[in-house]
């Protein structure tokens, strides 16, 4: 009853939280435009009812590990969602709108983000059909996620998702592989209705009697699980919910909002341009690691939204070990390893210069090829580590092949990002949090011949190419306002968008308001 309700109150189109999509309002040329939604759809009254009158045990929850790092720096636990500070003090403010239940057998809550970008003017030489645009603009993204869960018994769990989204992104989310916004995916076909963003059987396993305590979020309903397990999820979910998280690097609710500073820009996980998929993932627990593995569909196109069902002709395997030890003495830390196989109906970037260059299409061109299964890896480095009680440091390093297009995405063959990300609780504002990081994107021999010679990704297209690496320093500050209103500002620096010399430099700044029910 709560999905019709929602989606008979449709507005607007939909996005993703940690790696998402988002409508986008057409491109205009040669003006300066700003793209804003202001009229609240009736699915958000439905989110803000529903968590209102949610069972309550208890006034407020406890600080969510990624999205709070306030003295105790989060990060994960065997369980990969509860917090294993340097400290073990609990926040004493409330950080939802509304209370929640530690104990129900249902789970209900929410959140709205709401994302306004800019950026002025910026030299560029010349621009192409997926250009950023080098006028002026502005954009507003929003987004309301409704979480649901059902305990069925104390290990298994039915969770449930729908999600909302309207606005869009600067440029419709063109002419960056780092782009600025990542509640934004460009896809201008997508319905304007609420959807199902996950929707999962989740059981878990014991295979020790000693448990430690866990987040109840909509990854998960129990408040402490076995310190040795097996969990099994079979359904629909986003990949980066379990792969490359990382306590300081990938929150665009609470800290950085670019694609590839939250998540491995060399990481092409298998995903609709929502940035769901459908599939089934097995994941081992111990004390200090862990081992998960995913077998998930693939888009019948890259960045498509149709799944391709036939395990014959797309499917991606995908693979992390998780060692929880920190470098420093006494302090915490992750090191995870991350490896992955897609299998799909990829083009070939040489074979479409060949094709080009012998004449056989205009331009170069990824999709002119017979319907093919090939095959594209890649793997991942993420790194945490709590410097002290109050500063966190990340870094991830990815690499893929680049021999087959970018798929699903974005437009990234080897990444390196590095950052810190500081609490508050040094100027007495414990729920606060500051951030800096660096990012540095680039892309095959065979991938940037492709884009000088005219070739259009499903991002990229500025007509030719003078390489560079494109390079991204972004920073921000969140202050919590009061009980789940967040208040963000953030500025990012942008050398060589789209991996272009003769475009940029650009600077891009951002105002976010995010509401925890």
């Amino acid at each position: 009853m709560l999905v019709y309700f929602c989606n008979s109150a449709y507005l607007t189109t939909k996005l993703k939280r940690a790696t998402g999509a988002r409508l986008n309002a057409p491109k205009t040329q040669g003006a300066s435009r700003c793209v804003m939604t202001t009229r609240l759809p009736i699915c958000a009254l439905a989110i803000l009812g529903l968590t209102a009158f949610a069972p309550s045990a208890r006034a407020q929850q406890a600080l969510e590990s990624a999205a709070v790092l306030a003295p105790d720096a989060a990060q994960s636990t065997a369980q990969g969602r509860a917090p294993t500070s340097d400290t073990t003090t609990q926040a004493t403010d409330p950080v939802t709108l509304f209370p929640h239940s530690e104990s129900s057998r249902w789970y209900v809550a929410g959140e709205m983000n709401f994302i306004g970008q800019w950026h002025p003017s910026f030299p560029a030489k010349y621009s192409g059909r997926q250009s950023l645009d080098p006028n002026a603009e502005g954009a507003l993204s929003r987004l309301f996620t409704l979480y649901t869960g059902l305990s069925l018994t104390p290990n298994v769990e039915l969770l449930f998702d729908v999600e909302e989204t309207s606005g869009g992104g600067i440029s419709q989310a063109f002419g960056l592989a780092g782009f600025t916004n990542l509640d934004v995916v460009r896809n201008p076909q997508l319905s304007k209705a609420p959807y199902i963003a996950r929707g999962m059987l989740h059981v878990t396993l014991p295979l020790s009697g000693d448990r430690v305590p866990s987040d109840r979020d909509f990854l998960g309903l129990a408040t402490s699980v076995p310190a040795r397990r097996l969990e099994f999820r079979l359904g629909k979910f986003d990949l980066a919910d379990f792969f490359d998280a990382n306590a300081a690097g990938s929150d665009s609710y609470h800290q950085f909002m670019n694609w590839t500073d939250d998540q491995n820009g060399a990481y092409d996980y298998a995903a609709d341009t929502r940035g769901y998929t459908v599939g089934g993932l097995v994941e081992y627990e111990d004390n200090i690691w862990g081992v998960r593995f995913a077998e998930a569909l693939m888009p019948t196109v890259a960045n498509g939204i149709d799944y391709q069902w036939n395990l014959s002709r797309a499917h991606s395997e995908n693979l992390e070990f998780e060692l929880r030890r920190g470098f420093v003495p006494h302090r915490n830390g992750t090191i995870r390893l991350l490896s992955y196989v897609n299998h799909a109906n990829m083009g070939d970037y040489r074979v479409a210069i060949e094709q080009f260059l012998a004449h056989e299409t205009p331009t170069p061109d990824i999709t002119h090829h017979p319907l093919q299964v090939t095959a594209k890896y890649g793997f991942g480095v993420n790194l945490e580590e709590n410097l002290t009680s109050t500063l966190t440091a990340f870094a991830r390093f990815g690499w893929n092949e680049g021999k087959h297009e970018s798929f699903a995405y974005t437009e990234v063959d080897q990444t390196f990002s590095g950052g810190a990300v500081l609490a508050g609780a040094s100027w007495k504002r414990r729920l606060d949090r500051f951030g800096a990081a660096f990012m540095s994107n680039a892309i095959s021999g065979d991938h940037r011949e492709y884009l000088a010679l005219g070739g259009c990704g499903f991002l990229l297209c500025d007509g030719a190419l003078n390489y560079g690496r494109e390079k991204i320093f972004e920073t921000f500050y969140t202050a919590h306002l009061w009980r789940g209103f967040f208040g963000s500002i953030d500025l990012q620096h942008i050398n060589n968008p789209g991996y272009n010399r003769d475009r940029g430099p650009v600077f891009v700044p951002a105002l976010r308001l995010h509401v925890d029910l």
